[in-house]
Parts: C-alpha cells; sequence; structure tokens
C-alpha cells in the first residue's frame, strides 16, 4: 500500500489492517436511488476509499430535496439528483471512481437485469416491495450481494441477502485467550517447569510470568485431585487461593494477574459447539468446486481429529503481563513456535486436501492458511434466506412470539407496516398520510392491509399491531427524515464494510430502528 494511503486511511486500517482496505479499495458498489439514505450509506463508504461507486436514480432534484439531504444545494435544484450526489461524493475523496445512471431503479430491473452482474454489492434504498423482491432474484442469481436500506420516517430497516457469507476474522469483542493453561503442551510445560515459584529472590519472584505461576500451580492442583482440574465454584475459589498462598508480598502484580486469570484454567478441553457445526457441515465434504474456505474447513477438521488431539490450532500470542523481558519473550517464542508448527500441519493438509478434488495443490495462499489457523476458533458463517421465502413462508413459531413479546412488539409492527406501506402504495399510487385530508381514511386502509398480511402469514387474530403505530405510520407519510436516514445508511455502510472486507460478523436477520422509543434491534426472521 502506498505511503499516502497508509496517512490517509490510518484510522481505519488499525481496524481492519491494509488486507480489508485492499478488498474496499477493489469493490464495486451500486446504490439505488440516492436520497438521504443511499446519500448517507454512500457517503461513508466513499470517505472509507471504496473502490467505484455507481449511482442510479432517475429523479430531478426538488425543492423538499434540500431539507434533508446534505449534499444538495439550491444550484441542483431541477438537475439530474445522481448527477449532482455523485459529484458532491467525487468531492470528498478523488481516489474513488464515481459515475452514475440518471435512469428510475425500477426500469432496470425490469429491462436490464443483467446491469447488475457488474457489482461487488448493490445498496438498494427506498425500493417498493414488488421491485425488492425482483432484484433480490436478480443478485441472488448473479451471485451479488444486496443490502436492502429503508428510511420512513422515524422508523428504518437495514437487511441483508445473499446465500452465504463466510468470516474468518470475526474479531469477537471479547473472547478468551488461547493459552492452553489447562492442557500445556510439552515444550511450554518443560519450560514452566525451570521456574521455581518458591525461590527466594523477590524481584524474580515477582516477574515470574502469570502463565508459568497457573502451569505449576494447577499441575499441584492435579497433583492432589486426583488428576482434575477446579471446576465447581468452591474449588475454583480454593484454586484462587492457593494461588494468592504463593505471594511473598501484597506488591507483587504478577501473583495478582494470575489470581484474575485463574479461571482460565477451567476452560474447556476441544472446541467450541459453534465450531464443531460448522466443521460438521455439509459444506465441509469439499469437491473439485468448492470454495477456499470449505476447504480450509476441510483441513481443519482433520487437523483436530489428528494433529490437534481435539484442539484446533494454536493462535500463538500472548497477552502483556508483568514479567522480566527475557520471560516474556522466551514464553512468545514458544507460542510462536507452537503455532507455526499447527499451521504447518493444517497447510499440510490443505495441500492433500487441494490434491485429493483435482486442484492445483498451491493454489490457497501460505498467507491465508496462517490467517485462517490464526483465527480458528473464531469462525463464522452466516447464510440468508431469500427475501421471497421470508416475505412468503416466515418462521411462524419466531413471528408469533416476537408479536407477543412486550419488548418486540414494535419493531415487529413496523416491520409488517413497511411491507404494508408499499402495498398501499402499490393500491393508490401514493404513501398513507401524504396528504392530510385523507388520514382518517388512510388509517384504515393501512390497518386493512396490515390485518390481511398478518392473516395470509397465518397469524390469525393471535397478534395485534398497536393502533398508536399505525396512526403514526400514517403521520410518517413516507416522508424520509435526515437523522433517521443518517443513522439507517450509517448502518448499511457498516454492514457493506462487513461484507466486502470480510471481517467482523454481518447482520444475519432484520436490524429495525425505532424512533419513537430510540430502540434498534434485530429480528432474526
Amino acid at each position: 500500500m502506498a505511503a499516502e494511503s497508509k496517512t490517509k486511511y490510518d484510522r481505519q486500517l488499525r481496524i481492519w489492517g491494509e488486507q480489508g482496505q485492499a478488498a474496499l479499495e477493489k469493490a464495486s458498489i451500486c446504490l439505488l436511488n440516492c436520497g438521504p439514505t443511499g446519500s448517507e450509506a454512500l457517503k461513508n463508504l466513499v470517505l472509507g476509499g471504496i473502490g467505484s461507486i455507481t449511482i442510479v436514480d432517475g429523479s430531478k432534484v426538488e425543492a423538499f430535496d434540500l431539507g434533508n439531504n446534505f449534499m444538495l444545494d439550491e444550484e441542483s435544484l431541477g438537475q439530474s439528483k445522481a448527477k449532482c450526489v455523485c459529484a458532491f461524493l467525487q468531492e470528498l475523496n478523488d481516489a474513488v471512481k464515481a459515475k452514475f445512471v440518471e435512469e428510475a431503479p425500477e426500469t432496470l430491473i425490469e429491462t436490464k437485469p443483467s446491469f447488475f452482474s457488474q457489482f461487488t454489492l448493490v445498496i438498494a434504498t427506498q425500493i417498493l416491495e414488488s421491485y425488492l423482491l425482483k432484484l433480490d432474484k436478480i443478485c441472488w442469481q448473479a451471485n451479488v450481494m444486496l443490502v436492502v436500506a429503508r428510511s420512513y420516517g422515524l422508523t428504518g430497516l437495514v437487511r441483508i441477502s445473499m446465500k452465504e457469507h463466510v468470516v474468518i476474522e470475526s474479531k469477537p469483542d471479547h473472547f478468551l485467550d488461547d493459552l492452553r493453561l489447562h492442557h500445556p503442551w510439552p515444550e511450554l510445560k518443560q519450560y514452566a517447569n525451570t521456574f521455581d515459584l518458591n525461590v527466594k529472590d523477590a524481584v524474580v519472584h515477582k516477574h515470574i510470568p502469570y502463565i508459568i505461576i497457573l502451569i505449576n500451580i494447577v499441575e499441584e492442583w492435579a497433583n492432589s485431585h486426583g488428576g482434575n482440574l477446579p471446576s465447581t465454584r468452591q474449588e475454583k475459589r480454593d484454586f484462587k487461593d492457593q494461588v494468592k498462598g504463593h505471594m511473598l508480598n501484597f506488591d507483587e502484580e504478577n501473583y495478582r494477574e494470575a489470581m484474575d486469570a485463574s479461571f482460565k484454567v477451567s476452560a474447556s478441553r476441544g472446541i467450541s459447539s459453534h465450531i464443531q457445526q460448522i466443521i460438521s457441515d455439509n459444506a465441509a465434504e469439499v469437491g473439485s468446486t468448492s470454495p477456499d474456505f470449505w476447504v480450509l474447513v476441510a483441513a481443519l477438521k482433520e487437523f483436530i481429529e489428528n494433529e490437534g488431539d481435539g484442539e484446533p490450532p494454536l493462535e500463538g500470542s500472548i497477552p502483556d503481563m508483568t514479567s522480566l523481558t527475557e520471560y516474556y519473550i522466551n514464553l512468545q517464542k514458544i507460542y510462536q513456535a507452537k503455532a507455526e508448527s499447527d499451521c504447518l500441519a493444517v497447510e499440510h493438509h490443505v495441500r492433500s486436501l487441494l490434491k485429493r478434488i483435482g486442484r492445483d495443490p498451491e493454489s490457497i495462499s501460505k498467507a491465508y492458511i496462517k490467517n485462517f489457523c490464526k483465527n480458528a476458533r473464531k469462525l463464522s458463517v452466516c447464510r440468508y434466506r431469500q427475501l421471497e421465502d421470508e416475505y412468503n413462508s416466515p418462521v411462524l413459531p419466531e413471528l408469533q412470539k416476537y408479536l407477543t413479546d412486550e419488548d418486540y412488539s414494535f419493531a415487529v409492527g413496523f416491520y409488517i407496516l413497511l411491507r404494508a406501506v408499499d402495498r398501499f402504495a402499490a393500491n393508490y399510487n401514493r404513501f398513507p398520510g401524504m396528504f392530510d385530508g385523507d388520514m382518517d381514511e388512510d388509517i384504515s386502509w393501512l390497518k386493512t392491509i396490515a390485518v390481511g398480511m398478518l392473516n395470509d402469514l397465518g397469524c390469525h387474530g393471535s397478534a395485534i399491531i398497536p393502533e398508536d403505530l399505525i396512526n403514526e405510520m400514517c403521520r410518517f407519510g413516507g416522508a424520509e427524515l435526515h437523522a433517521v436516514a443518517a443513522l439507517i445508511g450509517g448502518i448499511a455502510s457498516q454492514e457493506v464494510i462487513k461484507l466486502v472486507t470480510k471481517q467482523f460478523v454481518p447482520l444475519t436477520g432484520t436490524f429495525i430502528f425505532n424512533g419513537i422509543d430510540q430502540k434498534s434491534q434485530v429480528l432474526p426472521f
């Protein structure tokens, strides 16, 4: 990466690294409709250094656009909205390739479905349900990722649609360090045994790394407890007291660290149920057309069953701790050597698998295998339903459960009503509440449509959408409020970055924003 780009994108490089930034710079994004929701989403991506953008919008700038879209001004009135927004975004980052298509997205969906196959990802904003379902089928068949974003008054939603998305670098906020204190390998155990926890030298005693302390004390514990590790709450408390009993002075920070980390010795061996589910997936039965990720999963499974002795490859990193520099470096080298050894074993399985399925044994790079091994405990696989399946065949027990759940009733109500207003618009060529004189009639019609939808889905009389919510949807009148649009656009752009960089776990349901109660919730439909 060029030095100029490193300086320009310094802050975000600290989050997703050069590999993630390179993925962004290769991506081609298509935005359908550049109202405030779409413009805000694209603004974030342009500032982040996305490769290229194409804006599709056939409308002209009108006076009301100036009140909710900061990327338009009075000079834009009467001009192509796509052209004006495109020019503004280009000014934000001249490294991004930007172009526009002055045509209604609905027209392209109907007449030029092949247009969308050229993009990495499509962001569809403010698209009515009937066209959205057609677009979803087009993107699904072309293996193009689709992110749906919609803002409507004080509510909005974001939904991802694609067949499968795999994540190696999921980067969870909280995850237990991979230290193997409960089952140290021979080299680590041998190094730990070179330390005497009863050493009289105060300087040495207060600088023994807590990893070494715990490995030695857990061995003492196991020898006096029939080879078992502390498991019950009382045993864990007793073990912690045993660690404390080795302290010579109260100012020994390394022993305090050992006490704080003492629960780690009770970590269960083996792999999590989540990883077990992944390696047991049918996709792990690989063939010549299997994606690289699933070839590596198959290799991981072989490693766990053989060299790993039930464990995944070691990550190879250790946290900061109180220690003499010499001790810490030695410990670091032992962990790194084990991680490299595990990675070589996985690589051997990968090469053998590739050969067996008729692919070039060198077709998967060492760097990719190394990154996979480092993150083997944190893999994630997200699978999605097509929008048509979700809309026409919902998981009925889930839908009914959330409709009757007080905490989620408004979110599900908005979810249903956002679809109902589209049907209203298809019937009456306008959104409910756009004209004050029709408000009472619109409320009645919208309620009829929403109840009819619930009946069609199988929720016969078991769920009632709050009257207040229906009234509010009509009061919104189809407006895009900038504050809500900025939030929905921001969420959408965040999900786009996750999908493009293949880092962090993206949404696996429908994100609903409830501006009335200031709540954000994800419905797992």
